[in-house]
Parts: structure tokens; sequence; C-alpha cells
């Protein structure tokens, strides 16, 4: 076995936690990951994984050697387009992390991407923030489309490409569904009348929660949510079948415009603009798939069609 095929493998049980299911990642038995940890772990001389019944976490040294791997295998990577791609013929991987919230556009990017470039491999990945962040600087995600006010103030070399406002909107059931389409309302709603409806909110840890606890904090307002998921999927759910609301921002609402028994009204006082954006760590190396994902993310026909299908919704 090669000691790139032994990194790839120590840098999948550092990402899915878990012998098992990073074994189902690399294709291979859960014995085979865990003897090539073992054989890493003799080659170094020092313990990588603390072991219970399952998998703990990494030590202190396997920290350091899992960052390491990182570097080396980012810099095979490098090499390995260098020698495959030819000018404007960019042939290789890379890694896209996205918020949850912003899927909808990410999505578009990279088969608009690929559609650009048939020789990228593409991984779109929906991560939290934080996941995001640390990935970004140990080189786990290449790019990532999220809240670039995050990364603003934090002292790790990244850079950000701003894309388009996200806009936030309440979803709810219609009172007179339309024959086509969701029905989307111009008279706005405050955020204070918004919270005394029975709202289905994302959990506590996700930033677009915090957003829109900042903006009820604002108004304000107290909010007591009856339902609380992670899943960006059950807030449209649940809105659809049950007897609640949710608030959703515009790349969301786009998705479920092909449901005429909702309707979605801007919320205003405050009105919250919250910038979206492309976020890559500084190198003066970038590889070949970077410099074409970030050559997409400056053009001008790409950034109107993220518009469009963002928070510039058109309403009645």
């Amino acid at each position: 076995m090669s000691l790139f095929t032994s990194l790839r493998y120590l840098v999948a049980l550092h990402q899915h936690k878990h012998f098992g299911r990073a074994a189902v990642a690399c294709h291979i038995t859960q014995p085979a990951l865990s003897n090539a940890i073992r054989a890493l772990e003799e080659e170094f001389g020092t313990a990588i994984v603390k072991r219970g019944r399952s998998f703990e976490c990494f030590t202190p040294e396997g920290e350091r050697i899992f960052l390491t791997a990182q570097r080396v295998l980012h810099e095979q990577e490098l090499l390995q387009q260098d020698l495959q791609s030819a000018v404007d013929q960019p042939v290789g991987s890379l890694m896209i992390g996205a918020v949850p919230s912003v899927m909808p556009i990410a999505a578009r990017f990279v088969g608009m991407l690929h559609k650009r470039h048939p020789g990228l491999s593409l991984v779109l990945r929906s991560m939290s923030s934080p996941d995001i962040e640390a990935g970004l600087e140990n080189l786990s995600v290449d790019i990532a489309l999220g809240y670039t006010d995050r990364v603003k103030s934090r002292k790790a070399r990244i850079t950000s490409i701003d894309q388009y406002t996200e806009r936030y909107f309440l979803l709810r059931r219609a009172a007179q569904p339309t024959t086509t389409e969701m029905r989307l309302v111009a008279q706005p709603m405050s955020w204070a009348a918004a919270a005394q409806l029975p709202l289905c909110l994302l959990t506590p840890e996700m930033h677009n929660r915090a957003i829109i606890d900042a903006a009820f904090k604002e108004a304000g307002a107290k909010i007591k949510p009856i339902i609380e998921t992670n899943s960006i999927l059950t807030l449209g759910l649940s809105v659809l079948v049950g007897e609640v609301s949710s608030i959703l921002p515009g790349a969301l609402v786009g998705v479920l415009r092909g449901h005429p028994e909702l309707e979605a009204v801007p919320l205003v006082g405050p009105e919250v603009l919250t910038p979206i954006g492309f976020m890559f760590a500084c190198t003066d190396r970038p590889s070949h798939t970077l410099h074409a994902a970030l050559d997409m993310a400056h053009d001008v026909g790409w950034l109107q069609h993220a518009s469009a299908h963002s928070g510039l919704l058109h309403t009645d």
C-alpha cells in the first residue's frame, strides 16, 4: 500500500470520526482501514487514534500527522493537475463546501462549472459554517459558499468573493392557492408579527438561526418555535403538510416555487440583508481547478444567474 493511500485513509477517518463509515467512504473493509492506520502509527512511532470499544478521537500527535497528511495530499493534487491540465482545460478534483441555506445556488454553480470544464471532478458537501472554516484552514475544503461576514473577522488567511445578498421570507400555506406556482406576496410582514405565528425553525447551533434570532431580538420579539430541526428540507415540508410557518432565505423559497399551496412574504422591520460569497484560503499557487472556480465566481453571467435564483425574488 502506498503512503498516499494510507494518508487518504487517515483523512477519511478524521472526517467521518468512525472506522466503519470511513472504510465505506474509501471503498475498503474496516479491517483494511484499521491496519493502514496501525501501519502509520508504527511508521511514526506514536499513537494516532484514541481507541476504546470504538473510535474516540485523534491524539494530539495524530492531529499533527493529519494536518501534515492534508498538506502532502494537497501538494500531490497540485502536481497531478500541473501534469494533466492544459491551458483553459483544467483536470483534477475540487472539494466545495456550502452552508445548507445556499445549497440550491451551490448546486447550480457546480453544474455550470462542470459544463464549462468537463475535466473537473467536483464534490459538493453541505457543511456547517465552523466545519467550512476549519476545512479551508486545514485544506480539506478548496472553496466554500457561505456567510462571508464570519471569516472577515478571523485571523486565518481566508479570502472571500461576494456573490449575492440573502433576504428572508415567511413561508406559509396560502389562504387562496394559485393554479400554477407559489404566490409571492407584495405586502411585507414585520418580524414582530411573524413571531406570533407557530414557527418551524432551524436549531440554535445553526448560523442561519442565529441571524433569524438576531432579527427577532432587534424587532423586540421573543419566539418559542414549536418545531426545531437541523434539516433545511424539514422546514419546507413542515409548512407544506402541517399547520406551521417558517422563515427561509430566498434561495430556498425559490426551490419551492412549484408548490401553489404555499406563499412567501418578505420580512421587514428590520430588513435583514446577509452577504453570501465564496471563501478560499489565500495562496500564491492556487490549483488549476480552484483557479477555474474563482474565474467563474467572478463571471458576470454567473453572478446574474445567482442573483436571479437567490434573494431577488419578484412579488405580486
